[in-house]
């Protein structure tokens, strides 16, 4: 990507983001019907996934086993910054990484219609974010290492490619993620590239803390898109407005050892198995996300501040990873390495929500709520426990996932929360930016802040109806405890690091939005993330004059209301 090609892809990425804003007049641009004959599939599945000459059902799929009983961790202590002790690398332990991070916890039904949740949440339900384990040489595999497609529907692992790793040592192993725009644009139109980007925050953080119930530990990694379009064997399916864009790659380190195994390089023979299932019988084509898909996609230009790596290894004696050169690219191109910048000044220790119950028990049990009782209050305590764990304290997840900037604050609307005023608060996640965000608000704000914790009161007010009205008029953001927008420090970011950064910033929401689902279950309430929103009026009440900030997300914690229709089956009944 040459300069001028770099102030394009920014330009692409404002436009979008400005194109994509609902206002209270207009909404973002969408078919305004829903297709239902369209509706896409949310199972990605490779069929034919065998090696070449083989056609055992082992070699097309790898069926991972079930957990068969709850770890005794308790919730809160995955937020002590004491690590678990590490479990081996296995097929059950695999099996219980993505059991926890990526399955189905649930499936729905009324009569007539029956659907799956899972524990990574996803906008409308839709998830466009596939994963794919790069995995080392496992006897239980009977391979020397490859590529799999995870299919969450049968927690089963599809084969993509083999290679030879055998004599590479078994630290740990890769998952990359890809989104698939058309699942969101579907229903959403031009907005579901903001809506995948938060999809893939959600399983970031999700992948963290399932790593940490088992002692291991979740890295975010650069890579060259163009690369890792390879190792996942990304090639246009059938039909074009179905294609999956690579997104992150993520290191999980399983030993102390922090030995990674080397992937292959583009050089490298490569054969692929088995071919993408069609999602949808038809489509609706939306030109604009193709357009912020390719302006957004090179890392090139991102400047992550990384430190110095010489021969695969940091000026801080940490491995790091070379998957080898992007084609078409200088040779000396570094096209991974883990993500780190310079470190933010340290908080307090961490006051998560003292929850006793197992971690996995709220892993699994997290779900979007569909409505509030509009009566239930939240303890202060409670309330400022549940933000807490939003907190970027390296060694704790899921930020120790990466090392980005902090770039995102929470503008709060507290309703019911005892011992505290109703009003209007900022929670912030990084004091260093106080001064500028003084700035940019309007005059007349108090900035009252908290004797212990990184609250500030703007104003005491009824805020229900102002947050229902930003919500798009919806109930969920007035009946609940509180509910909050994310507001993240942006042009001058995107500017500064590179148009990729459009993407990060979705991520770093999505990572505090399944920190706050959490948090809100150990805490006895429930949560759900709110994409719907008139960007502008918010950014009108706060004063906000032009792009620095922006609000990207939306989110609201109360006491839920179910629907007594739903009925619920396991996940994997069949398995069990």
């Amino acid at each position: 990507m040459t300069t001028a090609e770099r102030e394009a892809g920014l330009e692409t990425a404002l436009l979008y983001h400005e194109e994509t804003k609902h206002h209270l007049h207009r909404y973002a641009r969408s078919l305004g019907y829903l297709a239902w004959e369209d509706q896409p599939n949310p199972f990605r599945e490779f069929q034919g996934a065998s090696r070449t000459g083989q056609a055992s059902r082992t070699d097309q799929r790898v069926e991972l086993p079930l957990a068969r009983e709850e770890e005794p961790l308790p919730f809160v202590d995955l937020f002590s910054g004491q690590p678990a002790t590490a479990r081996d690398l296995s097929l059950r332990t695999l099996g219980r990484f993505f059991e926890l991070s990526l399955a189905l916890s649930a499936w729905k039904e009324i009569p007539g219609h029956r659907w799956a949740l899972r524990i990574n949440p996803s906008s409308g339900n839709l998830h466009p974010t596939e994963a794919y384990a790069l995995l080392p040489a496992m006897e239980e595999l009977g391979s020397g290492g490859g590529v799999y497609h995870y299919l969450s529907r049968d927690h089963a692992l599809e084969l993509r490619s083999s290679w030879n790793l055998k004599d590479s040592p078994a630290a740990g192993f890769y998952v990359a993620f890809t989104s698939v725009p058309w699942r969101e644009s579907w229903k959403y139109g031009e907005r579901a590239f903001r809506y995948c980007q938060h999809d893939l925050g959600h399983a970031l953080a999700a992948l963290s803390f399932s790593a940490a119930t088992l002692g291991w530990k979740a890295q975010l990694q650069t890579v060259a898109p163009e690369h890792l379009d390879w190792l996942l064997g990304l090639e246009p399916p059938a039909h074009l407005l179905e294609f999956e864009i690579s997104e992150a790659l993520v290191w999980i380190q399983t030993a102390a050892a922090e030995a990674l195994f080397a992937l292959p390089v583009a050089e490298s023979p490569m054969e692929w198995f088995g071919q993408p299932n069609l999602l949808s019988a038809g489509h609706q084509p939306w030109p604009l996300i193709d357009e912020v898909v390719a302006a957004t996609e090179d890392t090139s230009f991102t400047n992550y501040q990384e430190t110095v790596v010489v021969d695969g290894r940091s000026d801080s004696g940490v491995a790091l990873p070379l998957l080898g050169k992007r084609a078409g690219v200088r040779a000396d191109f570094v096209p991974a390495a883990a993500i780190r910048s310079a470190p933010a000044p340290p908080w307090p220790e961490p006051r998560p929500v003292p929850c006793l119950q197992p971690a996995e028990r709220i892993i699994r049990q997290r779900r979007s709520a569909l409505g509030f009782d509009g009566a239930t209050s939240l303890s202060r305590t409670a309330f400022l426990q549940i933000l807490d764990q939003t907190l970027p304290r390296p060694q704790i997840p899921p930020f120790d996932l990466w090392r980005l900037p902090v770039r995102v604050h929470l503008v709060l609307f507290v309703h019911r929360v005892t011992g505290l005023a109703p009003g209007l608060y900022l929670w912030l996640r990084d004091e260093r930016q106080l001064e500028a965000l003084r700035a940019a608000f309007r005059p007349g704000f108090v900035w009252k802040r908290d004797e212990e914790y990184p609250l500030f009161e703007l104003k005491q007010a009824d805020m229900r109806e102002f947050s229902k009205t930003v919500c798009c008029h919806q109930a969920v953001a007035s009946d609940g405890a509180f509910s909050l927008g994310m507001l993240a420090h942006f042009e001058p970011v995107l500017r500064a690091r590179g148009p990729h950064t459009y993407r990060e910033l979705f991520w770093e929401t999505g990572v505090i939005g399944q920190s706050l689902y959490l948090g809100a279950e150990g805490a006895g309430m429930r949560g759900t993330g709110i994409g719907c929103f008139f960007d502008d009026v918010l950014h009108e009440a706060l004063g906000l004059k032009d792009h620095s900030w922006q609000s990207l997300y939306h989110f609201t914690v109360g006491a839920p209301v179910d629907d007594p229709r739903l009925r619920s089956a396991p996940p994997y009944e069949r398995k069990r």
